[in-house]
């Protein structure tokens, strides 16, 4: 996987969305400049869909649910089409993870780490549609009663820009392992490893209108997909106030949701915990794709005795790290619009003005493209529990670092705030590790490690603000599909 390919890769292409299987432009003819963090330059373009297109994509995927093959293909035959899908990635994972880091602004190592794990999604999933089954239940004399899991038709998932390859791999691999059919609409700003998914998943065997992908601005083409009366589930990934608006969308239709939201996820180092082993974790949880990660460890609590040390490594640490443009592969890419650039640097100015002390800047290449959209790493030490740089998500490279004195201090803190996602517990003891892990208030806890979401076996989701429903592993299964209760009466 060559670095001079993802300088290049899709330059000049005005690419198509995927609806019944076919190309299509938007019917309005409107289009969407493609430009690449790394230095803020148009290399492509995307149709700048419509509710009319959304329509047509979902008329599709009903279609192919109701009256093609795919409803009544055998859940052994849907996997092989998935895992046809997974050798397929493979032997385009140097394109794909070329596409992913250009279009995003990620470094190249990380486009082929998502290529990694995409592949996987693939892998379960297309193994795993038919291990699911249902149970008979003990009931009244004369009767026999069981229940069956079935699809619920036509899912929506709406796709952020942050890892567009894996989560769509997420969502459309468990949703095709369970029967559904899909409308994806992937961000605005990252739409293009979607478009090709699609385009592979014809190569795969899977029919067409099956996978439809349709591309546009959330405010028009992602709301009139969540609101669409065709629709019968909808997942979504990404912040908090759009989760409530997509929610509120699919409850007019009475649709189930599952969403994924945003973090504020701790990472708890007691005195004892193994530093060297820690710190480099650390670290790498929150510069991983520039902080934009929803799971990423931006807060770390430090017991008092160990405070000054840890504070020190991570200070090092940081004031060595490099943000520069993807095909450079340094310790960070671009952020992924002036947007989002913007808003984390007011968060840091707004942080440094409150009179919270930073212990440590990274720095941004000096070679790095003028126009690329780039945010210097930054600690901030000694940071009151109830600021906000401690309590707000800031998506970005940012760490916050707070003492505390003792186990409840500790577990006090890693709760208060309104998420609840991931957490990490740093300790060599073992009965601290089980009570701490238990009161954490968070869908995933990770004890003398981080995963930043874990593996694609593991399943995924939130408490309180960090969202409900679950992806990843078989819960993401039953996610994707209802009980169906069957009584016989026979005498």
């Amino acid at each position: 996987m060559g670095t001079h390919l993802s300088r290049t890769v899709a330059e000049g292409i005005a690419f198509m969305q995927i609806i019944d299987g076919k190309p299509a432009d938007a019917l309005s003819g409107a289009r969407i400049d493609v430009a690449s963090p790394s230095d803020g330059k148009v290399f492509a373009s995307i149709p700048a869909s419509g509710a009319a297109d959304v329509d047509r994509a979902v008329r599709s995927a009903r279609k192919a649910f109701d009256e093609g093959p795919w409803g009544r293909m055998p859940a052994v035959e849907r996997g092989r089409c998935l895992t046809r899908l997974f050798h397929l990635v493979e032997s385009h994972g140097t394109e794909l993870a070329a596409l992913e880091s250009r279009d995003t602004g990620k470094p190249i190592r990380q486009g082929r780490a998502d290529i990694t794990a995409t592949m996987r999604y693939y892998e379960f999933y297309g193994g795993a549609g038919d291990k699911i089954h249902g149970d008979t239940i003990p009931f009244l004399p004369g009767y026999t009663a069981l229940t069956l899991r079935e699809p619920h038709g036509v899912v929506a998932g709406i796709i952020p820009w942050n890892y567009p390859l894996q989560i769509l791999a997420r969502v459309l691999g468990a949703a095709l392992a369970m029967g559904n059919t899909l409308v994806a609409k992937p961000a605005e700003d990252a739409s293009l490893s979607a478009i090709r998914i699609a385009e592979l998943c014809l190569e795969a065997g899977i029919p067409e209108g099956v996978v439809n992908v349709v591309t546009g601005y959330g405010r028009e083409a992602g709301a009139a997909l969540s609101a669409h009366p065709g629709v019968d589930y909808v997942t979504f990934t990404g912040s908090p106030m759009t989760g409530t608006a997509i929610q509120q969308a699919a409850a007019i239709n009475n649709r189930g949701v599952t969403m994924e939201l945003g973090g504020k996820s701790p990472q708890i180092v007691f005195a004892d915990a193994d530093l060297e082993a820690a710190v480099p974790v650390l670290v790498n949880a929150i510069i991983q794709n520039g902080g934009q990660t929803c799971s990423a460890g931006s807060r770390v609590l430090v017991q008092r005795p160990v405070y000054e040390q840890v504070a020190a490594a991570l200070a090092d640490r940081f004031s060595r790290l490099v943000a520069g443009p993807h095909d450079a592969d340094l310790d960070l890419g671009a952020l992924i619009n002036p947007k989002q650039r913007d808003r984390v640097a007011g968060m840091v100015a707004a942080a440094e003005e409150a009179g919270i002390p930073i212990l440590a800047r990274g720095s941004v290449a000096a070679d790095a493209p003028a126009g690329g959209w780039y945010q210097a790493p930054v600690l901030f030490g000694s940071v009151d529990p109830a600021a906000a740089i401690a309590q707000e998500e800031v998506f970005g490279p940012v760490l916050a670092i707070t003492p505390f004195d003792d186990e409840e201090d500790a577990v006090r803190i890693a709760n208060g705030t309104e998420f609840g996602l991931v957490a990490g517990v740093w300790t060599k003891d073992g009965s601290r590790q089980h009570r701490v892990a238990k009161r954490v208030r968070a869908g995933q806890v990770f004890v003398n490690g981080y995963g930043a979401g874990g593996g694609v076996e593991l399943p995924f989701g939130g408490f309180k603000k960090s969202g409900h429903g679950r992806e990843k592993g078989f819960e993401a299964l039953y996610d994707m599909s209802a009980t169906k209760t069957i009584v016989f009466n026979h005498g």
